[in-house]
């Protein structure tokens, strides 16, 4: 009983394939941008420069592969008055 019961879930369940050849170089692809994003502390600039891309293949690369990227940082401006604080007086 045991093992129709067994033949009957691997019939509707097959084993996974492997993900063949294409699959495995976009999950390398995916794992090692990901890792250079986290060196990278989610700088996509500098990730681009480091893994010898141009950014905008990277963004592209990021967004087909679904990358789990942290959201770009927030950009700084300088020199806006509303951000310095007044000297204490």
């Amino acid at each position: 009983m045991r093992s129709s019961v067994s033949a009957a879930v691997a019939s509707v369940f097959p084993p996974p394939l492997s993900p063949g050849y294409h699959g495995a170089v976009s999950d390398f692809k995916r794992r090692l941008i990901e890792a250079t994003l986290h060196q990278m502390r989610g700088n996509r600039t500098h990730t681009a420069r480091a893994l010898g891309l141009q950014r905008t293949y990277l963004l592209r690369l990021i967004r087909e592969l679904g990358v789990a990227a942290p959201p770009p940082p927030p950009r700084h401006r300088h020199g806006l008055e509303s951000t310095l604080t007044p000297a204490p007086r």
